[in-house]
């Protein structure tokens, strides 16, 4: 858990102080979509912050969103759609910063099956998609009306030979990590389809932490925000190298195409600069966004309109401008 204050807030602390250790729980294995804030340690960007952080790796056997409510992680990789089901189920956390103004899910298809939009998607005998995705945007794809449905829905192995093998099947993914695997694997490049460009919008790899913690420490809170965005705008504008090396230290089968190809799909679809972020820095979250999602999700009853989901998130911490000047 996080000490007691003893460091000055903010960059340019010349005096050496002890500095407040925190913990960082990611959702998966090391990879450039977590860059920024490994960037932030391998910089000294955090230190100059008054902080100690350590970046806890996610994965298959992780249980890192449970750590962050038992207390034993300061903070979290969480997302809007498990910040309302913290509400519902009246778990007290609560999402500071989004990193990702996108999501990256995508869902893929073959190249030669005229499959040109998404929609035509629904043309395809099979889906490949996890139970989440199941429950979650298939249910607002069946909603658009353009006939999407259930018949098509088989299980996602995280392995792409089904796919592959199957022309007429589609496959879910993360922009920047399936479709570099399958044209290494098929030789081809497959149709890619981003969810959030196609209206399915919630906000990604956040920063979630204990409310109690927001309210007793809004310092270390402001101050892990800050230095986890400026560690964005280093990684993806500056030398990233260090940053790389410590993500294929946690994660050795991490390779340098794979980061190389992720940086540029980040970049390419404005997944962590775009909307409100462009204006007011990476981490941005707005009310707006946020009632937008929230009304659409209740449109295809997934959510109760009684759902009060505000209480998953406050902007108190973000649209600050920070780190906007590395960029510049």
């Amino acid at each position: 858990m996080a000490a007691t204050a003893l460091a000055l807030a903010g960059p340019g602390t010349e005096k050496a102080f002890a500095l407040d250790e925190v913990t960082y729980g990611t959702n998966w294995l090391a990879q450039a979509e977590h860059g920024g804030f490994y960037q932030a340690v391998a910089d000294g960007t955090y230190e100059k912050y008054g902080l100690k952080v350590t970046i806890v790796q996610g994965g298959p056997q992780a249980a890192n969103s449970a750590l962050l409510i038992s207390g034993k992680i300061d903070f979290y990789m969480g997302g809007t759609l498990g910040g309302f089901d913290a509400v519902k189920n009246g778990i007290p956390i609560v999402n500071v910063a989004a990193i990702f103004q996108k999501d990256p899910q995508i869902l893929m298809a073959h190249p030669d099956q005229g499959i040109e939009t998404f929609d035509d998607l629904a043309k395809l005998d099979t889906l490949f998609m996890g139970k989440d995705g199941y429950v979650t945007y298939f249910e607002w794809m069946k909603a658009r009306g353009t006939g999407f449905r259930d018949e098509q829905y088989k299980p996602y192995q995280f392995n792409p030979a089904p796919f592959l093998a199957d022309p007429k099947s589609g496959q879910q993914g993360y922009l920047t990590s399936e479709p570099y695997e399958i044209e290494n694997q098929a030789g081809w490049t497959p149709k890619v389809f981003l969810l959030a460009d196609e209206g399915f919008a919630p906000y990604s790899t956040m920063i979630t932490t204990q409310k109690s913690l927001v309210e007793e420490n809004p310092d270390l809170v402001q101050r892990f925000v800050d230095a986890s965005i400026v560690g964005w705008y280093n990684y993806l504008y500056g030398d990233n190298a260090a940053a790389n090396e410590l993500i294929k230290t946690d994660n050795p089968e991490m390779t340098d195409g794979q980061i190389a190809y992720s940086i540029e799909k980040m970049k390419e679809y404005g997944i962590i600069e775009s909307g409100a972020a462009l204006e007011m820095g990476i981490g941005c979250m707005t009310d707006e966004r946020y009632k937008s999602f929230f009304e659409s999700m209740v449109g295809i009853g997934l959510l109760d309109a009684s759902l009060d989901y505000e209480q998953s998130y406050t902007t108190d911490f973000v649209c600050k401008k920070t780190g906007t000047d590395v960029k510049s």
